[in-house]
C-alpha cells in the first residue's frame, strides 16, 4: 500500500519507493527556499516536510508536535472563557 500523508481533510498519495519520497521532498524544500523566483513559492516548503515526515523520524515528530499545537489551539477558540471564573490550571 502507497504511504499517504493526512492533510487537513484529504490525504496525499506518494510514491511506493523511499528514495522517490525523499528526493521529492528535498527538491520541494530546496524549491521552496528558491520561493522569490516566478515559478517557485513559499509554499512548497511545509509540502516539501509532510513528504519527508513519511520516512524521517525528525520531520515526523516535528509534523506531530505541529498537529497536537494547532488542535489544542482550536480547542481553546472554540470554547468560549468565562471572565468572571478563576483560569484553570493544567
Amino acid at each position: 500500500m502507497a504511504p499517504k500523508v493526512r492533510l487537513f481533510n484529504g490525504h496525499l498519495h506518494l510514491p511506493r519507493s523511499k528514495p522517490v519520497r525523499l528526493g521529492m521532498g528535498i527538491l520541494l524544500v530546496a524549491g521552496g527556499l528558491l520561493g522569490f523566483l516566478p515559478v517557485l513559492g513559499f509554499w512548497m516548503i511545509p509540502l516539501g516536510f509532510f513528504v519527508l515526515s513519511v520516512d524521517l523520524p525528525v520531520v515526523r515528530r516535528w509534523r506531530r508536535q505541529l498537529t497536537v499545537w494547532w488542535h489544542r489551539r482550536k480547542e481553546r477558540k472554540a470554547t468560549p472563557v468565562d471572565a468572571d471564573s478563576p483560569p484553570k490550571a493544567e
